[in-house]
């Protein structure tokens, strides 16, 4: 009797050593595997530039939508700059207020605000990233081109949403003073590599604040496209649907187009509208 107590309790312990040098692999698979799909995910195929022609509308309980008009523009400048111009057609209030954005190799970005009310253009500090564009569920950051090894990932295993057995990520900056939130957790579609929806924590937050969720995508000259989009604040309710009506790929656009002088000087921009 004793010694098949002892045969039992031997085996245990076998059973819980091999569980104990085996989660610092499992752990590091999670993230070799999340490292994998966030290099796929950024990887993904979207042209050389894009052109788009949308809506903005803002939602909120009590209040009539707010319907704006846009066109924004990005391009691929090479040696790992992104550069994008969003600017506002319509209503009167917000029109030719516009955003550029420079998105440089390792994490440098500059961004510049032009308020056509006082015919100037500012810069963003890094400090306001966290700061509401245009009074939208947008920040500053979420306008950046975000590199994989800004954060780091981790694979959380599969989880169904909306019909698609999605790869689940999670994203935590590796340097905290590099975004305003803790972590984003991405349900990611395993053959577009598009994340489905984003759910955006605040540092040491237990809970999303902030969601992103995709409601249609589009292949267009190849590329697949987000086509409609909200972010929505999860504690006041309010929402930012993004709509895509007009999207054309590589039209060869010039880096001119990305300059605070185009920024500024609408003529300049203008005829490369869609």
């Amino acid at each position: 009797m004793r010694e098949n107590a002892m045969r039992q309790f031997l085996k245990g312990a076998v059973i819980c050593l091999a569980l104990l040098s085996a989660a610092p692999a499992v752990a590091a698979d999670a993230e070799t595997r999340g490292r994998e799909l966030a290099q796929r995910v950024y990887d993904r195929p979207d042209g050389a530039d894009m052109t788009v022609a949308g809506s903005m509308i803002l939602t909120e309980a009590g209040r009539t939508p707010r319907v704006r008009e846009l066109v924004t523009y990005r391009l691929d400048a090479g040696d790992g700059e992104v550069r994008s111009l969003i600017r506002f057609l319509a209503p009167a209030d917000i029109r030719e207020t516009g955003l550029l954005t420079v998105d440089r190799a390792g994490d440098a970005t500059d961004q510049w605000v032009y308020l056509p009310a006082l015919d100037r253009s500012r810069r963003i500090p890094a400090a306001r990233k966290g700061g509401r564009f245009v009074a939208s569920d947008l920040f500053y950051e979420d306008l950046q081109d975000r590199r994989t090894d800004q954060d780091v990932h981790r694979w959380l295993g599969r989880e169904e949403l909306s019909g698609v057995q999605a790869e689940v990520l999670e994203s935590v900056p590796s340097d905290a003073s590099n975004s305003v939130y803790g972590k984003r957790l991405s349900w990611v579609h395993p053959q577009i590599l598009i994340p489905l929806r984003v759910d955006y924590f605040r540092p040491g937050g237990g809970e999303p604040f902030k969601r992103l969720t995709v409601q249609r995508v589009e292949q267009i000259q190849g590329y697949w496209t987000v086509m409609e989009s909200t972010m929505e604040d999860l504690e006041t309710g309010h929402q930012t649907r993004m709509t895509l009506e007009r999207v054309t790929y590589d039209r060869d656009l010039p880096q001119e187009l990305f300059s605070v002088q185009a920024l500024e000087d609408t003529a300049r921009e203008a005829p490369f509208r869609p």
